[in-house]
């Protein structure tokens, strides 16, 4: 069913952000998920936002979902975070759907369903984990999956396992899987440092059945492929708008605190400091939307190497902002009621999601070596090209 008009982002964040931040610190306190968060987006179809519109959605571009996340970041940073794993997924889905590879079925389910994606693929990187055994029609999957964020309301999960058959080179299988089929457990084991709220617990899988059909991709588990080029192109820059979001939230209370000792000069150098620290991890995330843009990419290695760059210079300025946010309010801001303390532990998540910075440094080293990007024994000629 086609939608007539645009999903209006900017004006749903004016509408929703404060209250967002209202619950944001108790949450945070009490472990708690952001469901109410995510029942007020999914009133408002933020869910099925980048949906194009003739398949039932918003129609909203890759950029202007970063941007709407990095908003709602600095309001609550664990719903900025939780919702780029779905919408990370849904742009994903939209570039496959561009460049004519299977992609329209699941964006008609999420635009007709509202329905929550939830992703897998940060712990599984190329090699996945868990097995798939073949039955009549299909295949068991059993596996551990953490860092399922947003799936204490999710409603599908779009993961991978490995087909390891004798005599055969494993096989990674990729496919959805309804949250609610038999053999899938909510581990409830989310207690962490920082990003409380984001529910990204862990997924057991025992014995699930997955047809045949629902197969989306098969690849060798050996090997960079494509798919990860338009993975991590179209991720990247939307889960880093989270954490720059926390950065500019954290910059802004200290630049307010600290003009009360405007006139002092270390303080004004704290500040500079601040600024240049913020203004690069600015420079690196806008850079990953650029390369992106708006979903008309071709996915290579080279564009990959690219992304993972920015995403590792981006996550080192968003945590070294944030740090010195502490440093310009000095013991103040040791206090929680500071507003500093939360945002400070909300962003040392970003140096963990795909690829931490000195696996980064050795795929791209790698690449510009003329090896290939991961240790296969290739050489950067053999690496798969874009379909």
């Amino acid at each position: 069913m086609t939608r007539e008009t645009k999903i209006d982002l900017p004006a749903i964040l004016t509408d929703l952000g404060p209250k967002f931040a209202q619950s944001a610190e108790w949450l945070d306190a009490t472990d708690g998920f952001v469901s109410e968060n995510y029942q007020l987006l999914r009133d408002r179809k933020v869910f099925s936002a980048q949906v194009p519109m003739s398949y039932g959605g918003g129609g909203a571009s890759h950029g202007e979902i970063a941007e709407f996340i990095r908003g709602v970041a600095r309001h609550c940073p664990s719903t900025a975070l939780a919702l780029a794993m779905h919408q990370h997924l849904v742009s994903a889905a939209v570039a496959n759907d561009r460049a004519g590879r299977p992609g329209k079925a699941l964006l008609e389910k999420v635009a007709a369903g509202e329905l929550v994606l939830v992703s897998t693929g940060a712990n599984d990187w190329l090699e996945s984990n868990g097995t798939a055994k073949p039955v009549d029609g299909g295949y068991r999957i059993s596996a551990i999956k953490p860092f399922a964020s947003g799936s204490s309301a999710g409603d599908m999960m779009i993961t991978s396992a490995v087909l390891d058959l004798p005599g055969e080179a494993p096989q990674v299988l990729h496919f959805p899987l309804s949250l609610k089929s038999e053999g899938v457990t909510l581990m409830g084991d989310w207690q962490t440092m920082g990003m409380r709220a984001t529910g990204s617990q862990t997924i057991q899988l025992s014995e699930v059945f997955v047809p045949e059909a629902a197969i989306s991709l098969r690849r060798s588990q050996a090997g960079f492929h494509p798919a990860f080029s338009v993975i991590l192109t179209v991720a990247m820059p939307i889960i880093m708008s989270a954490y720059l979001g926390i950065a500019e939230a954290a910059a802004e209370i200290a630049q307010t605190r600290a003009k009360g000792r405007a006139g002092d000069a270390v303080t004004q150098i704290l500040v500079g400091e601040m600024e240049n620290l913020l203004t690069t991890a600015r420079l690196a995330r806008d850079d990953m939307v650029r390369l992106a843009n708006d979903l008309d990419f071709a996915p290579t290695v080279e564009l990959a190497s690219a992304i993972l760059t920015r995403k590792a210079i981006a996550a080192r300025h968003v945590i070294a902002t944030t740090e010195k946010a502490l440093e310009v309010l000095g013991g103040s801001g040791f206090f929680r009621k500071a507003g500093i303390e939360r945002l400070l532990r909300d962003a040392h998540a970003a140096q963990f999601h795909p690829l931490q910075e000195k696996r980064q440094q050795v795929f791209t080293g790698r690449h510009l070596l003329g090896l290939a990007p991961v240790e296969t024994g290739q050489t950067k000629d053999d690496v798969p090209r874009a379909a």
